[in-house]
């Protein structure tokens, strides 16, 4: 019988994979910014056959998890802009932040919505080491 290594949880996430199994991916499309594709998923995991989407307008949820990405990636940047440059009333200093962050932001957006998908779905499905040999599981 051959014993497959458990896969990283956050590097699964990362990587933007199924969370029953952390092999299939979640998405069609490899590249996040092809905009046209930027969202679109297979109903299901290639590899365990877990459905992505558990009901309809399942995934309106995700707009709390990519505002939260948000908000921790600009306290983030803010923090680490404070320390290396810093921040003062005199100067424009904190403009050319908020700046940086928004075009840095912009930019990330893409990936940033598909990884709000993959923790939202991790949420509510767990890892399954034994996903071959298991039913699975629905939210009817």
């Amino acid at each position: 019988m051959e014993r497959k290594e458990k896969p990283n949880y956050l590097w699964s996430l990362l990587t933007l994979k199924c969370p029953r199994c952390r092999r299939g991916a979640m998405f069609s499309a490899k590249n996040a910014w092809n905009l046209k594709t930027t969202l679109k998923m297979p109903e299901k995991c290639e590899e365990c056959a877990q459905p992505f989407e558990l009901e309809v307008g399942f995934w309106y949820g995700t707009g709390y998890v990519s505002y939260g990405l948000t908000v921790a990636m600009s306290i983030a940047s803010l923090v680490a802009w404070w320390v290396l440059i810093g921040l003062s009333a005199h100067d424009n200093r904190f403009f050319v932040w908020m700046a940086i962050n928004s075009a840095v932001l912009l930019a990330l957006q893409p990936w940033i919505m598909r990884l709000s998908r993959v923790i939202y779905l991790y949420f509510f499905i767990q890892y399954d080491p034994d996903y071959k040999n298991t039913p699975v599981r629905t939210f009817d």
